[in-house]
């Protein structure tokens, strides 16, 4: 089995921001299935460490919750989203040369909206 990259904190916190802002409003149970196709591992109990990272991202205003369990996209100034999508895209490709995806797989990950 490959190896996934272990995210907590801020990292977390800014993988999670980037998608919502990319995907559009998820559960959790949905932000935790995402998360594990990019390659990514969160720490158990998976739905607990994203919801804490979701309630730190609410208080921010980046993030806003829908309604128990669902979140979507808050507002955010430019120049922190650019900041959160280069580091959430730094970390991706991470997670792809950690799970050996082959180049082919890897261009059709970063190509797609997320």
């Amino acid at each position: 089995m490959a190896t996934r990259l272990a995210l907590r904190g801020v990292e977390l916190r800014y993988v999670i921001t980037d998608h919502l802002f990319r995907r559009g409003p998820q559960s959790i149970p949905d932000i935790v299935d995402d998360l594990h196709h990019y390659g990514f591992e969160v720490t158990a109990p998976a739905s607990k460490t994203v919801s804490d990272a979701l309630r730190w991202e609410v208080r921010r205003g980046r993030l806003r919750r829908l309604r128990r369990g669902h979140y979507g996209p808050g507002v955010m100034p430019r120049g922190t989203e650019h900041r959160i999508y280069a580091r959430a895209m730094a970390l991706r490709a991470q997670a792809v040369l950690l799970t050996a995806r082959d180049d082919e797989q890897w261009w059709n990950l970063v190509s797609t909206d997320w």
